[in-house]
């Protein structure tokens, strides 16, 4: 089997390769504006990315609820989980100043904002201060979100894997290669575009997960793996925060999130408070406990003094409905099927709760205010941008944005050929091996375990120094090797999978790289031969990217 060629070169204006809550937001934006606007997604707009079951947590600023004195609220959302000194103030401010207009965009798209009818802000909030994380009805968010990007006139085509972007001689971003998947056998398609959203979500599987037999049980979209990332490196954009890691935080060995949805305490074995916030549960405030302190689980189990739970032994039974209502709404239905299934009591039980895996969530592509990357005509929102966090409303902000930013450009960009493109050829190559060898190649799952075992031996939690992390970075080139000379791909839908563990080798080397550089130990980066913080590297972060003279390291200022 080879690659199929498929005759036609797709133009657009806009192209946006990911089809989650930023490219979605995107493409209404964009279709509004008049932009000829094209969203690829490798799965179903409908149903794809970490939005796919839902959510029900929006951090927004609606003066009208919290006032008017907007440096204040900046100030206070600086302190929450959509906070945090991974994020450039400048950033954190540009998406909250715009969210309250994704509230009444979403209104006006039929998502239920007010499900109780008035502005409703609960968790992830210290007490004492205002809830800015407004409670919504989202399971159906992907489902309406797509039909709005259709009625704005903006065009989707799915099962289609986008494997590289592809940049002129002067480094410009002029269009895209991608995979049709819809098919057994893989198919060829070309993009021309005058500007490139990347909104390709987070990193699942580069790290095994609290059962690595499964590898696909992930608190995230497991089908998201760093393409966007991936693609934006190795055509020489700049990658931001990859040396500290970011996780999830649920009940253990479940692989769900959705922490803010529990009404409960953080406790001990015996039920005993463990944060200085709360002491009574909360409907309102929720225990912040683990947004501030992400190692408490790690540093719980080697003091002695774990396991950690989450105790809702003193909720309601008001709010332990309203909860188990929210399940649902915030994607963790699963959560709720097997409490109801094994007839877990959990105003009786203590549920143990611990961190999930490495998704660099909010690690990856740096962009400007208007949402653009290192490379010209490219952009960036969602997960896969690594100066921002916001969770779903930056997401939002900054696909809409980069929609506004695209506009103002496009009339000044030349359509560029893309047809015979060196890195097209070189890919083509990459495939066609593959898909020669079929079955008896070796099977990417191999590759992909092997590449999570050398992640977690070599750059995990624990044991990081500048020898195994050396020794890391060497394993990782033999296992891309390896991989070239002998994965197969038995049709369409395991080229996929292929393509996505290429891109996680590349990550890995990155995160390698960044681990090795920050000669120091700060949150969940914990060097054995720097076990200190150093201080001259605090609000410093640091940038990875690929040039003409090879990988080049720096650290700028927060900014």
């Amino acid at each position: 089997m080879n690659l199929q060629q498929c005759g036609k070169v797709e133009k657009v204006d806009f192209l946006i390769i990911g089809g989650g809550i930023g490219g979605l937001q995107a493409a209404i934006t964009g279709a509004r504006l008049g932009l000829d606007t094209l969203v690829v997604e490798k799965a179903d707009t409908r149903r794809s990315g970490c939005a796919a079951n839902g959510n029900d947590h929006f951090a927004c600023y609606i003066p009208e609820y919290h006032g008017k004195n907007f440096d204040f609220a900046v100030r206070e959302m600086s302190n929450t989980m959509d906070g945090g000194s991974w994020q450039d103030m400048s950033m954190l401010k540009t998406w909250m100043a715009r969210s309250y207009e994704v509230v009444q965009a979403w209104e006006s798209y039929g998502i239920c904002m007010r499900p109780n009818g008035s502005w409703n802000f609960e968790g992830h909030t210290f007490p004492g201060q205002q809830s800015y994380h407004l409670k919504y009805e989202g399971s159906n968010i992907k489902k309406l979100l797509t039909a709005e990007a259709l009625r704005s006139g903006s065009r989707i085509m799915n099962k289609t894997a986008v494997c590289e972007i592809l940049t002129n001689g002067a480094g410009k971003v002029i269009g895209a290669m991608g995979i049709r998947m819809d098919k057994e056998e893989p198919e060829l398609v070309l993009f021309q575009a005058k500007s490139t959203l990347l909104a390709t979500g987070l990193v699942s599987r580069l790290y095994p997960g609290v059962n690595p037999a499964f590898l696909f049980n992930t608190p995230s979209c497991p089908a998201s793996t760093g393409s966007g990332h991936a693609m934006a490196y190795r055509a020489g954009a700049r990658l931001i925060n990859l040396d500290i890691p970011a996780v999830h935080i649920g009940p253990k060995y479940f692989e769900r999130g959705g922490k803010g949805s529990w009404i409960g305490l953080i406790s001990d074995i015996y039920g005993r408070s463990i944060g200085p916030y709360m002491k009574i549960p909360s409907r309102k405030m929720g225990d912040i406990t683990p947004d501030i302190w992400p190692d408490i689980f790690l540093e719980k189990a080697k003091d002695g003094t774990g396991p950690v739970y989450m105790n809702c032994t003193h909720t309601g039974e008001a709010d332990l409905a309203y909860m188990n209502d929210n399940f649902e709404k915030d994607g963790i239905d699963s959560l709720a099927d097997y409490i109801r299934q094994n007839r877990v009591d959990v105003s009786k039980d203590l549920m143990e709760f611990s961190f999930y895996g490495m998704d660099f969530v909010h690690r990856g592509i740096e962009i400007r205010e208007d949402a653009s990357a290192t490379l010209e005509n490219l952009y960036a929102a969602g997960y896969a941008v690594g100066n921002v966090n916001g969770h779903s409303t930056a997401a939002a902000v900054f696909g809409m944005i980069a929609a506004e930013s695209a506009f103002r450009k496009n009339a000044a960009i030349d359509w560029e050929e893309i047809e015979n493109h060196p890195v097209m050829r070189e890919k083509t190559a990459l495939i066609n091996g593959m898909l020669e060898r079929g079955e008896h190649g070796a099977h990417w799952r191999e590759a992909n375990g092997t590449l999570q075992s050398i992640m977690k031996d070599y750059a995990g939690y624990e044991g990081r120094s500048e020898t195994m992390l050396t020794a890391g970075i060497s394993y990782i080139r033999h296992l891309k090797d390896m991989a070239e000379e002998q994965m197969g791909a038995a049709d369409a839908h395991e080229l996929m999978r292929a393509l996505e563990v290429f891109d996680m080798l590349d990550l890995g080397e990155a995160v390698f790289y960044m681990s090795r550089n920050r000669k120091e130990t700060r949150e969940l980066h914990r060097r054995t031969d720097y076990p200190q913080e150093d201080h001259t590297l605090k609000n410093q972060y640091q940038t990875i990217e690929k040039t003409s003279d090879g990988i080049q390291l720096g650290f700028r200022k927060r900014g």
